[in-house]
């Protein structure tokens, strides 16, 4: 059974006009403001870095990676989310045409990983070879534009590499978001 109070608790806090009591802790108050403008300005720096592509689809999640003499040219996004379409496109320069064909040979990652869904144009052949796919595509002396559509299914770093013969490598590093 409960035992009723013997002595009533009292409030150590001015009451206004014997009605309401009123307290206030300016150094809690202060630490609150605080705490609150620092988590404002933390939501701030988000909205304007995912406006600016920090998370995928915007200005600083596009790059564009050339070989030394220019023959090809990588546009992708190094910023890319998980189950979300985005292009890969591959410029030819008409240096890299070569009996009306131009020739590129795409890393394992670019296939498995990050999910290449079509190519366009279509290739007239393709062949899998150590570390990735060989493609043949017909090619006229203008420059030639390659795109490969991408769909990335899991979240990770991944590392690729676009390459055409007699020239180095194109790497790149394309963060996928969950």
């Amino acid at each position: 059974m409960a035992q009723p109070f013997i002595k009533p608790v009292r409030d150590s806090v001015p009451k206004v006009s014997g009605d309401v009591a009123v307290g206030e802790d300016l150094k809690f108050q202060r630490r609150w403001w605080r705490f609150e403008g620092t988590l404002w300005t933390f939501f701030l720096i988000i909205l304007i870095a995912d406006l600016l592509g920090a998370f995928g689809h915007g200005w600083l999640a596009k790059s564009r990676r050339s070989t030394a003499d220019q023959a090809l040219t990588l546009d992708y996004e190094r910023i890319e989310r998980a189950n979300t379409p985005s292009m890969m496109t591959l410029h030819f320069s008409p240096s890299a045409v070569h009996d009306g064909r131009v020739q590129l040979f795409v890393s394992q990652n670019v296939v498995h990983t990050l999910g290449a869904a079509r190519i366009t144009p279509q290739p007239q052949v393709s062949a899998l070879t150590q570390g990735g796919t060989s493609y043949t595509f017909p090619a006229t002396r203008a420059s030639t534009t390659v795109e490969i559509a991408l769909q990335p299914s899991l979240p990770g770093v991944q590392h690729v590499a676009v390459q055409i013969p007699g020239s180095d490598p194109i790497r790149a590093t394309v963060f996928v978001l969950p």
